[in-house]
C-alpha cells in the first residue's frame, strides 16, 4: 500500500499535541456545588474510565480521516520497465475452417484454433517486455486488444476468443493486415512486426493482401506469415483446397516486407515457428508502463465514520454523562 499524498500524514503528529492541550484544560464539570463539603462523602469515588474510552474513539476517527486524506491505494504493477523496443501485433484467423481438426497431439486430433491459441499464448509469455496487441479477422477484421504491456489482460482476451466470436464465413487477410497496421503506424518503436496466422486464402474484405503488404513495407513493418493446416489429413477428410492456406500469397507478403513465411503443417513445426520468430526479433529500449491502483479512500472514510458513530451511540446510552 502507498499514499498519493504522503506529506498529509504529518498531520498525525498534531494529534498528540492537541490531546495534551485538551487534557491541560481539563474536562468541563458534570456538577457544580457551592461547597465541596456537600460531596465530602463521595471523595473516594474515582473517575470512570469510560469517558477516556469515548475520547479515544474520537481521536481514532480523526487519525483515520487523516489517513484517508493522504489517499491510500494498492499498487498492482511497477511504473517503469526495460522493454525490448519491439511492438508486435498478432493477427489471428477466426474463419470457420479454423475448426478443422488436422493437427495430431498425443495421438488426438486438435483443431487449428485450439492449436494456435496456446502457441500464441506461449509466445506472449516469452516476451514480457514487448508491447503486444491482438487483431482477429474472418469476414471482417477487428481489434481484440490494443498494444499493451499488460500481458495478463492480453492472455485473457486470447483465451476468450473462439470461432463464431465474429462473422466466420470468409477470410479477409488484407483487412486483417491493414487493421494491424493502423495500430502500429503512429508508434515510435525501433521495430514493428505483424505475426499473421491463417489457414486459407483471401476471399473477403475491401483491401487486397498485396496492397496491404505494400503499405506495411512503406511503414517499415515486417510481416511474418504462418500457414496452418495439414494437407494430407485435409485430403483424407475429403475437404476442398480452400481448407489449405494460399502459400503463394503468404510468401509474397512476407518477402515484400522483409519478414518470413512459415508452413505449420504439424504440431511440432508449429511450436518451433514462434521460437524462431522470438530469436529473430531482438532489440532493447526503455518505455513507460502504466500502473493500476485500487483506491482505499472510501474504506478509510467508512472506518472513521464508524468510529464516530460508535462513540456517539455509547455516549448517549451505556456511557451517558450527567447531567
Amino acid at each position: 500500500m502507498i499514499f498519493a499524498h504522503p506529506w498529509l500524514l504529518l498531520l498525525l503528529l498534531l494529534l498528540p499535541v492537541l490531546a495534551w492541550l485538551k487534557g491541560r484544560r481539563g474536562a468541563p464539570p458534570a456538577f457544580v456545588y457551592s461547597s465541596v463539603q456537600l460531596v465530602r462523602a463521595m471523595q473516594n469515588i474515582h473517575r470512570s474510565r469510560f469517558g477516556g474510552f469515548l475520547g479515544s474513539l474520537r481521536w481514532l476517527a480523526l487519525a483515520i480521516f487523516i489517513l484517508a486524506l493522504a489517499q491510500p491505494r494498492l499498487m498492482k504493477s511497477t511504473t517503469e520497465v526495460k522493454a525490448s523496443g519491439i511492438d508486435i501485433v498478432a493477427a489471428l484467423d477466426l474463419s470457420g475452417s479454423m475448426t478443422t481438426g488436422d493437427y495430431i497431439v498425443n495421438g488426438q486430433q486438435v483443431s487449428r484454433i485450439d492449436m494456435a491459441k496456446p502457441v500464441l499464448e506461449k509466445f506472449i509469455e516469452g516476451r514480457p517486455n514487448d508491447r503486444i496487441g491482438l487483431v482477429v479477422f474472418a469476414a471482417q477484421a477487428f481489434i481484440a486488444t490494443p498494444l499493451t504491456l499488460d500481458h495478463e489482460y492480453l492472455l485473457e482476451n486470447v483465451d476468450r476468443l473462439g470461432i463464431g466470436t465474429i462473422n466466420s464465413d470468409a477470410t479477409a487477410i488484407g483487412d486483417g493486415i491493414m487493421t494491424a497496421l493502423n495500430r502500429l503506424s503512429d508508434l515510435k518503436a525501433k521495430s514493428k512486426i505483424i505475426v499473421l496466422m491463417t489457414d486459407g486464402g483471401n476471399n473477403s474484405g475491401k483491401i487486397d493482401p498485396a496492397t496491404a503488404a505494400e503499405a506495411a513495407k512503406a511503414l517499415g513493418v515486417k510481416i511474418y506469415t504462418i500457414g496452418l493446416g495439414n494437407a494430407d489429413i485435409v485430403r483424407q477428410m475429403g475437404l476442398p483446397p480452400g481448407y489449405l492456406p494460399d502459400e503463394e500469397t503468404l510468401q509474397k507478403i512476407a518477402d515484400k516486407t522483409g519478414g518470413k513465411y512459415y508452413r505449420a503443417d504439424n504440431a511440432e513445426k508449429f511450436k518451433k515457428i514462434y521460437d524462431e520468430i522470438d530469436k529473430l526479433e531482438k532489440t532493447e529500449a526503455s518505455v513507460k508502463k502504466y500502473t493500476q491502483f485500487t483506491e482505499l479512500f472510501p474504506w478509510f472514510v467508512a472506518a472513521g465514520l464508524a468510529a464516530l458513530l460508535i462513540e456517539f451511540v455509547l455516549a448517549q446510552t451505556a456511557f451517558r454523562r450527567l447531567p
